[in-house]
């Protein structure tokens, strides 16, 4: 790695952290006197969209968005290949007001996770499945009934370039009980945001809004075959991308409940 490359990741993660500061400060002063809308542009999509911003001008990552038409005016349920923080940040700051699934042990970190507590996740405990299950879909429902998106990565963490990990049904039920579609996101961030490491590459991430996809019919049937089709999709289109391996590119990732 070159001095001038350290010098530039070192500087975003500097910045990432007092902005983070300075953000979770605002946010516990002014949000509990804000609407929730309002409350949300201030502590997720402003300092999202900050992070973006940054990582475009400092780390040299840009992005390039296809199949904006595909996104409906209305909120649905959004399932994105999860490779990397980045399309967390860019996704928040794009969809508002969005509610995130996440492990309920965020919300227990000082500041950070006070300030989130304030934008309505979905707050699930991993370790007992059935129960994240029946609050994804309880907490879930009602989040799309207020009008917000709903962002869910199915393969329950972070997976890494040339791998996809295989779906759990909890977006898709989600969906098909709310009656609403899912918006398939497939994106190559893991290339320019590892996994792993702080290391960071300079370049274009590319982001692709599939089409929506509806379920055809109810009931557990209908909710396997919309999951499918979204992992065909995803699929299919990271490959397009260039950021699937061969056939042995699909893995048991972490996935439980998202």
């Amino acid at each position: 790695m070159s001095v001038m490359k350290y010098f530039r990741i070192l500087l975003y993660y500097v910045l990432l952290a007092l902005t983070t500061v300075s953000w979770c400060l605002a946010s516990l002063l002014f949000a509990p006197f804000l609407g929730y809308r309002a409350r949300y542009r201030l502590v997720a999509q402003s300092w999202c969209r900050c992070s973006v911003w940054m990582a475009k001008w400092i780390l040299g990552i840009d992005y390039r968005l296809r199949g904006l038409e595909n996104i409906p005016k209305t909120p649905c349920v959004i399932l994105a290949k999860h490779q990397s923080t980045w399309e967390t940040f860019f996704l928040t700051g794009y969809f508002a007001p969005l509610s995130h699934v996440l492990k309920r042990e965020i919300l227990r970190m000082p500041f950070f996770g006070w300030a989130i507590a304030k934008v309505k996740p979905i707050a699930i405990d991993r370790s007992n499945p059935k129960a994240a299950l029946k609050q994804l879909a309880t907490q879930g429902h009602e989040r799309l009934m207020q009008g917000n998106w709903v962002l869910i990565f199915p393969e329950g963490t972070r997976v890494p370039v040339g791998k996809i990990g295989k779906f759990s049904r909890g977006g898709a039920s989600l969906a098909v009980n709310a009656n609403l579609p899912v918006l398939p996101v497939a994106l190559d961030a893991g290339v320019y945001w590892p996994k792993d490491g702080w290391n960071k590459h300079p370049g274009t991430v590319q982001v692709v809004f599939g089409p929506l996809l509806y379920a055809e019919g109810s009931g557990p049937r209908a909710i396997a075959e919309l999951n499918e089709r979204a992992f065909a999709w995803i699929e299919k289109t990271q490959r397009e991308l260039g950021v699937l391996d061969g056939e042995n590119a699909v893995i048991d990732a972490e996935a439980k409940v998202s």
